[in-house]
This record gives structure tokens, sequence and C-alpha cells, in this order.
């Protein structure tokens, strides 16, 4: 059996594996899983056979007998984007486009973690508050185990695409009157007290998954890790996944530094981003966070002190971009790269530009932005700011010369 013990980041206090905890009993803090870097080969690592997030299952917290429950996620691209560079004045740019997992989100990394962690820990069901992604690939990934699945999603503020994922997959869903930080809260006590399990970025495991983006991309890069990862920051889960994986490869002698973790959030939902500026270990909620890029609109993110803890510790920063940066970043991605993203993924090249326009950023530094989500998560959006398609007759020299 892997070891690996449960740690609270806060107060240090210690949980069995077969534990059903999600934040530390005694402060509150949260959870972290703690491996013995001694014991384990870093050949198995760097050598690794296979594709995608189980590839790396020597740094997940199961044995080489656990079958997981998966849809083959991971093994996501990385393109080299030398348009987009040029276009922004910089010589080295990577765009990790994590929207091609299989239900079109970087989330599908956390879910085969956490729940064939579901499976060994034997529960009845399952359930997670969302701004839409999340709600999709649980709801993808409780059916291929045949969990019921319970969503709670905030009235009038998840992308259709989304919410039609987690219906068509069998999820039980609830549209609650209010944001996501009140779905948590609520999702968090039914879990508790129905005994179902939480599947929210606040549930560790969920983040041992996530952070195989770290190993894909060092992979990809022959081990090399980039001077800077950029990503749009939301629940600050994936931010903080990520800072983990790479300070993996530190710790394990494969890669000789950690990127400066980049978080970046939206103008009218940024606690993160005000919190690390104004040097404060912890964040002032936001009641009523608003943006466009829904998978972002989160006040309360349970994951900020990991979050700062990464960008601090990196030597990275925290910046916000407007609704207005978001989209022209959203139309730069897919029309000079062919990069097709929703409104929340375009905020890492939006907060990209704005920070080399401000002169944080080197034009020499190797930079890897991750896109978390797919174009077709809101199609609404997109047809909301790009020109609507023409009518003409069917008439071939009616067409040449709208040609012209």
């Amino acid at each position: 059996m892997r070891e690996y013990e449960v740690e609270c980041i806060r107060c240090g206090a210690r949980y069995s594996k077969d534990d059903i905890v999600y934040t530390c009993r005694k402060c509150d803090g949260l959870l972290d899983i703690k491996y013995d870097y001694s014991e384990i080969d870093t050949e198995r690592v760097v050598k690794a056979k296979g594709e995608g997030v189980w590839k790396y299952r020597v740094l997940l917290p199961f044995d080489q007998e656990t079958k997981p429950v998966t849809i083959n996620e991971g093994n996501t691209p990385l393109y080299r984007c030398d348009r987009l560079a040029k276009s922004i004045g910089i010589d080295d740019l990577w765009v990790k486009h994590e929207g091609l997992n299989p239900s079109g989100s970087f989330k599908d990394r956390g879910m085969t973690v956490g729940v064939t962690k579901a499976v060994e820990l034997g529960v009845k069901g399952v359930a997670c508050a969302s701004t839409g992604n999340t709600s999709a690939s649980l709801a993808i990934f409780a059916a291929k185990v045949g969990f019921p699945c319970y969503v709670l999603l905030p009235k009038g503020k998840v992308a259709l695409g989304k919410v039609a994922q987690a219906m068509m997959h069998g999820a039980k869903v609830f549209s609650l009157k209010g944001n996501f930080d009140d779905a948590l809260r609520v999702v968090r006590v039914l879990c508790e007290e129905e005994k179902l399990y939480l599947l929210n970025s606040v549930n560790p495991y969920r983040l041992e998954g996530q952070k195989t983006i770290a190993f894909e991309v060092a992979e990809k890069l022959d081990w090399e890790v980039p001077d800077r990862v950029i990503l749009p920051v939301g629940n600050a889960g994936n931010i903080s996944a990520i800072f983990k994986g790479f300070s993996e490869l530190k710790t394990l002698g494969i890669a000789d530094s950690v990127p400066k973790m980049t978080g970046i959030q939206a103008e009218g939902a940024k606690p993160i981003v005000n919190a690390f500026k104004e040097g404060n270990s912890e964040i002032i909620p936001e009641d009523k966070p608003e943006t466009i890029a829904s998978a972002i609109r989160i006040g309360n993110p349970v994951n900020a002190a990991k979050a700062l803890t990464a960008i601090r510790d990196s030597g990275g920063v925290a910046e916000s971009v407007t609704d207005d940066e978001i989209t022209e970043a959203q139309l730069m991605l897919a029309r000079l790269e062919g990069i097709g993203v929703e409104p929340a993924s375009a905020a890492s090249f939006a907060g990209l530009k704005k920070l080399v326009q401000m002169g944080e950023i080197e034009r020499d530094e190797r930079i890897v932005c991750i896109t978390t989500g797919h174009l077709l998560k809101d199609p609404e959006r997109v047809i909301r700011i790009c020109e609507p398609p023409k009518e003409v007759d069917a008439d071939v020299d009616v067409v040449r010369e709208m040609l012209k």
C-alpha cells in the first residue's frame, strides 16, 4: 500500500488515510497529502510508461494494485505559440490546453483521483458545489462507477454547456438562489450529515490529480521547468496543485527549480489578488463576485491559503484583469493560434499580456499559460462576442460579391 499521511498545513495534525475528512478537525486548516519522497524511485517518474494522470501513479496516493476510475484524462497538448508571443513582445510562450480533457476541463484530473478514493472508502454517493466544470466532470466519473451524484449550482450563473453535461450524465442538479460560495457552504453541511463524499477542491485528493499538469509540462519540455506558469484562479486549487507538482520534482532532484506561479483573477472577483498586493496571509471574501468568466466567479476561494503560499514561495505574482481584457484574450487565442477556450481560461493570457505591459515579465522568460476549459463550455458567450453569420441567397455570384 502506498504510504502517505494526511496533514493539516496550519497546525500539523494528521489523519488516517481511511478518514473522511476535508479540513482539520482541530483548527479548520486545509489538508495536504504527504509522502516519504526518500522511498520514491525517480526513474519511475521520468521513465514511466503510458500516458495521462495515471502514468505518474508513483506520486499518487494509491498502490499498483488499485484499479483507477478513469476516462483517459490528462495527456493534454502543450502548444508553442509564436504568433501570440510576437503579438505581445515575448520570445517563448507555450499554452497547455486543459480544455482537451474528456469532459472539456482540467477538473477530470482531480476527479479521477477523487472518485478512485471514493471507491476505496466505500462511500454511497458523491456531491459538489460548482460553477459548472466540477459538476460536469463529477457527473461523468460518478456515472462510470454507478455512484448517485448531487450537484449544487448557483442559479443563473453557470454556462449552459456545463449544466447540460451534468444533467446528461445523470447527476441530480439543484439550482440554488445564491452564489457559488453559498452552494459550497450548503453542500459541505449536506455531505457531513448525509454521508456523501465531497469532491470540491477542498478535498486534498482532488489536488493530487491536478498536480500532474506540472509533470506533463516538465516532461514535454525535456524535464526543464519553465520560468513562469500563469493560470486563472477561482477556488484556487489548481495553482496550489501545480505548485505542489513542480515542488515534488525539485524535491526528487528531477528539476532544479520551481516556476514563478502567477495567478490571474477577474476584476470583479479578486480576493487573492487583493491579499497578495496588501501583503496579507488571509483573504477578505467578496460577497458579490461578478465576471463574465463564470468558472472563476468565486468570492471566497477555499484554497486561498495554499494559493498565496504557492505564489509567494515561488516568487510569482497575482494580478486581475477586466472582462474586456478576458474577451480580447479569448479572441486572440482562437484567431492567432486556433486554441478555443471558455472565458475563464483566457484570463491566463490576458494576465500575461497585462504583466508584460506593466514590465513585470521579462521578454526572454519561458512562459506556460494554462487554459482550463474548452470553448464549447460556454457557446452563448461566443455568440455574443463574435460577428453573426451573414444571410445570403444560394447563388454563386451573390456569395462571390460578398467575398469582395
